[in-house]
């Protein structure tokens, strides 16, 4: 067992019990072939869990930089029980990398805070194409449980 998957909760936990939650998804078009796969990946865990399909809401937005105001949008609306962000951000050679991934990921985070809705930070940040590849997946699925854990977490301290 490695060590990120020690704490993994079990499918049939009640923390990750998805029925009757509403979800968000927002995924970034840039690196399309990783974000579609990671949307793919979450989708199927999500209703894995037992969320209903309508009640998933999927927004795409044109790069990580824009995943902060989408899910600002959809927080606002006060349906949501939790959010989601998808994305992928390759190491090129310049600055930019570095600029897009901080700034992206302080945006979720200021969200999640300002509006008290759990979001699952699914944006990758990769020094290249293959190490997106190998997690595409996984971090998708990672993120519908992310989700719903927090969702029922917070539910649960209301």
């Amino acid at each position: 067992m490695q060590l990120a998957d020690q704490g993994a909760l079990d499918a049939t936990d009640p923390r990750l019990k998805g029925k009757n939650l509403s979800i968000g998804i927002v995924q970034a078009r840039f690196n399309a072939d990783i974000t579609n796969a990671l949307a793919q990946a979450c989708r199927s865990e999500l209703l894995a869990l037992g969320v209903a399909e309508k009640n998933i809401t999927l927004v795409q937005v044109p790069g990580a930089l824009e995943v902060p105001l989408a899910l600002q949008g959809l927080a606002e609306n006060l349906k949501y029980d939790a959010l989601i962000a998808l994305g992928c951000i390759i190491r090129g050679e310049t600055y930019h990398f570095e600029l897009v991934a901080n700034e992206s990921g302080a945006g979720v985070s200021r969200i999640a805070l300002d509006y008290k809705v759990p979001i699952a930070n699914a944006i990758l940040t990769t020094e290249n194409l293959e190490q997106a590849v190998a997690r595409q997946t996984d971090k998708g699925r990672d993120a519908a449980r992310v989700a719903v854990e927090m969702a029922n977490l917070l539910e649960s301290l209301s």
